[in-house]
């Protein structure tokens, strides 16, 4: 086993986490423009909101790269006239908790920890009703002295650890806060306003990961609780499913609620609708480059030859977190291998064997229904019925995947033609 290529794939295996580029380090590293045009309209609703208080609805393809784009345009914010609170829900609660109620407290503990790195004084009667369950807590539990941050009510480091982990907690802050909502809110308005005043900066909050939710969870929080979450006095940015765009009431309450503030970010579209299809397609290179400069940052040409790069991209999809994924993968099939005393690179049968890996997933959660709606949609490039619980689930499982041109349409995802082909479920 050559000890330099077994460190040059542990390198490029790290490089390659499933994870979102978050921190700045991150982001000088890796960062490779996409997604340009949903950036440019977050940007403008932003910016030009003159309001102050502006929601905006921002949506796409699971793994498309929403959060690794968010943290960019924080980034951008940040060295502009805006102080930003970007946070993941999933750091918080379970997807299972989320409620409109914690998702409002979620604002809160995150402003404070985001004022408290700042440095930015915040008055203690608007902070310490917010985590006297925290301090009380952890004077009952721990026979330790308590630091002076617990003292004075705030540790996000313990407070994060207590909302992931225990049940009770959550139930607590669900009995405290929700009878009183609308103060709550209030206490929102009033952090922020000491923020603004003290850094001269407007303040902006993206909540991440809301679109991991089940579509059920979804719509129950922003169908029934819509305007508790869009009261706070201060811009918001909230991150829902694609598939839950296709609920006609949803989608109808959120334009009107949000003024038409609703961003879609599409899958990178390889290929012209229809094209794939054809003898000898060649994929859109302006789309491709991209793509493939994001292995190149991460992994060495060494390792991943550019024609297997090329090959990769294309079994993508498009999908950001697919790409990262197949590479991942094969990164894992050559550090076995060389720990069995084999040299090896990315080759062909390296990327056919992470391919039977993710085709076998996707095949774990199909039906027969699910087959023919695949078949249907395949043919057609629309399902008999986009609307249907059965389609979205697909969509929201990346078998299908929504493209945009002058009109949405549909494709498959290309493991998964694969996988129909295999099993004679389409021919073409």
């Amino acid at each position: 086993m050559s000890a330099d290529r077994l460190a040059q794939f542990q390198a490029a295996y790290r490089n390659l986490d499933l994870l979102p580029l978050t921190e700045e380090r991150e982001l000088e590293r890796f960062w490779v423009p996409y997604g340009e045009e949903a950036m440019a309209e977050l940007q403008q609703l932003i910016e030009d909101d003159y309001t102050l208080s502006g929601k905006t609805i921002f949506s796409g393809h699971r793994g498309c790269g929403k959060s690794t784009l968010l943290a960019e345009f924080g980034r951008r914010c940040r060295s502009g006239q805006f102080f930003v609170v970007l946070f993941s829900i999933a750091d918080l609660f379970e997807s299972s908790d989320v409620t409109h109620t914690n998702i409002l407290y979620s604002i809160a503990i995150n402003l404070v920890a985001e004022a408290a790195q700042h440095e930015v004084s915040l008055s203690k009667s608007l902070t310490e009703p917010l985590f006297k369950w925290a301090a009380k807590r952890t004077r009952t539990e721990t026979e330790t002295p308590l630091s002076a941050e617990v003292t004075a009510g705030f540790d996000f480091k313990l407070i994060k650890g207590i909302l992931k982990t225990e049940a009770t907690v959550r139930d607590e802050i669900k009995q405290e806060f929700e009878p009183k909502l609308s103060d709550l809110v209030n206490r929102l308005n009033l952090l922020v306003a000491q923020i603004q005043a003290e850094t001269k900066k407007e303040v902006v909050v993206i909540i991440d990961d809301l679109d991991k939710l089940d579509l059920g969870d979804v719509e129950k929080i922003f169908k029934n609780h819509i305007k508790a979450l869009f009261q706070p006095a201060f811009r918001i940015i909230y991150t829902i499913p694609i598939a839950s765009l296709r609920d006609g009431v949803l989608r109808a309450t959120l334009v009107s609620e949000s003024n038409a503030q609703i961003v879609t970010m599409a899958v990178s579209k390889l290929f012209a609708k229809g094209d794939r299809r054809l003898p000898h397609a060649e994929p859109i290179d302006a789309v491709l480059q991209p793509l493939c400069e994001i292995l190149r940052k991460r992994i060495s040409p060494e390792l991943l030859p550019a024609d297997i790069a090329t090959q990769i991209t294309l079994y993508s999809g498009g999908v950001l977190r697919e790409l990262v994924r197949l590479v991942n993968i094969c990164c894992r099939t050559c550090l076995r291998q060389l720990r069995r005393g084999q040299d090896t690179i990315i080759d062909g049968a390296v990327l056919a064997q992470a391919v039977k890996e993710i085709r076998l997933d996707f095949e774990t959660t199909l039906s027969k229904a699910d087959y023919e709606t695949l078949r249907t949609t395949y043919k057609r490039f629309t399902p008999d019925d986009p609307k249907a619980q059965d389609f979205l689930d697909l969509l929201h499982g990346l078998h299908v995947l929504e493209y945009r041109n002058d009109q949405v349409w549909y494709d498959l995802h290309p493991i998964v033609i694969d996988l129909l082909k295999l099993k004679e479920v389409i021919t073409d």
